[in-house]
């Protein structure tokens, strides 16, 4: 049975990655999607919607190290990127 790295960083190897698509809360100031899909994961149920630090502290959690967040143009969301400790 092989381990899953996203729930097990530690069989990871040492330069595997880790890619999380979705949508990512930009600052207060800003308008975005984001904030909209965000209120209604918390009207339906229990999810939520993460800033880049949210991320950050969340991969670190896991075991994982934040590497940085991609916003391809045109797109609502934004790619999390994260390495291997």
């Amino acid at each position: 049975m092989h381990a899953d790295p996203a729930n097990d960083p530690a069989g990871a190897k040492p330069d595997s990655r880790i890619f999380i698509v979705e949508h990512i809360v930009p600052g207060p100031s800003e308008s975005h999607f984001s904030k909209l899909f965000d209120i209604h994961m918390m009207c339906w149920g229990s999810g939520q919607e993460r800033t880049e630090e949210e991320y950050a502290l969340l991969l670190q959690a896991s075991g994982w190290r934040f590497v940085t967040c991609r916003y391809p143009l045109r797109a609502s969301m934004g790619v999390v990127e994260g390495a291997a400790v």
